[in-house]
């Protein structure tokens, strides 16, 4: 590992370079405060050995200054300084410093505590990465608040899955493959962006996460990666809230484009989880459950919301319904009970 020793005297920072460099690592060297400041961003190191009595600017600034800067606040810093009363020591980790040690040390301390230092950057490193890789996997289709929850925790986002209660969503335009052999390919991308834009919005704020968009179409989770006790619920009131939008949303779309939106709802158990390689994963779900959803929003027409009896069951308390019965779902044998639900009577 490369460590920088920041130190006015060049005779302590060769005896540093030389226990350091037994020890397997690659020393650089600032001279002062300012110099060290200047070449961090090339020099890159992993780790900062902090003198505090320099010319110019003191060691104490200097950690100041690195824990203020967002590109260098985590990189570690031990003080090894000749002050070694309380109160400097009290100063120097209040400005952020990660260790204290006074001179004159043993080689042995100075070797072990820049390990300890080291070992505790790795790990903050690895969940700095764990994060990233979660934002850049969640953030553009999980609320903002399931993404902090889960950046609480990143280990729970890894390859594999397990099986989970979960309820889905699946919304298509109707007649849009239809609309699309007359129109523009960039007039169409454009209205189907907005139609999904128009979704996404509303999906998110009951708390939804999208799986993936589907063409003119997306599919949507709900209890997972965050539990929600109440997932049926939402599932059912983020598509009520859409079709009582969609009017609004057709203001400002010519008549020939304003397309209504089908959608297939079932809650049951699926396999959950990153599909994919370490790099690139799919947060997903397979299994029947999944299956159903996606064929109750084939099966509906003109607008409709398709539920399946467990979905009515848990939300008519706040929906009305009605029986469209045992209906055929490709690829399974056991005939699947569905209704018609809506927020207001059926005629």
């Amino acid at each position: 590992m490369k460590i920088l020793v920041v130190d006015d005297n060049r005779e302590n920072i060769e005896l540093v370079r030389d226990i350091l460099e037994m020890a397997g690592h690659t020393v650089s060297e600032a001279l002062d405060g300012s110099k060290a400041l200047a070449m961090l961003p090339q020099d890159n190191p992993a780790l900062i050995l902090l003198d505090i009595n320099m010319p110019g600017m003191d060691g104490f600034e200097v950690c100041k200054r690195l824990k203020a800067n967002e590109e260098t606040r985590n990189i570690p810093v031990i003080m090894l300084t000749a002050q070694s009363d309380v109160e400097s020591r009290v100063v120097g980790l209040s400005t952020g410093a990660d260790d204290y040690l006074a001179k004159p040390f043993s080689p042995r301390e100075l070797v072990a505590r820049v390990e300890r230092s080291l070992r505790s950057k790795s790990r903050t490193d690895d969940l700095i990465s764990k994060q990233e890789q979660l934002r850049q996997t969640f953030s553009r289709f999980v609320a903002a608040p399931v993404v902090e929850q889960l950046l609480k925790n990143p280990d729970q986002v890894k390859l594999g899955g397990s099986l989970q209660q979960i309820t889905v969503v699946f919304a298509d335009l109707q007649g849009f493959t239809a609309l699309s052999e007359h129109t523009e390919p960039e007039d169409l991308l454009h209205l189907l962006n907005r139609y999904h834009t128009f979704m996404a919005k509303i999906l998110l704020q009951y708390g939804g996460t999208i799986d993936k968009f589907l063409g003119d179409g997306l599919m949507a989770l709900y209890n997972t990666p965050v539990k929600q006790e109440d997932h049926i619920a939402r599932a059912v009131k983020t598509v009520l809230h859409m079709q009582d939008e969609l009017y609004w949303f057709w203001q400002d779309l010519p008549e020939k484009h304003r397309t209504k939106i089908n959608f297939g709802i079932h809650t049951g158990k699926a396999i959950v989880g990153n599909v994919g390689s370490e790099n690139l994963m799919d947060f997903t779900a397979i299994g029947d459950t999944v299956n159903i959803a996606a064929r109750l929003q084939g099966v509906a027409d003109n607008g409709e919301i398709l539920v399946s009896s467990a979905v009515y069951e848990a939300t008519k308390g706040f929906v009305f319904g009605r029986s469209r019965g045992e209906i055929t779902v490709k690829g399974r044998k056991t005939l699947v009970d569905t209704y018609q639900i809506s927020n207001t009577y059926f005629e």
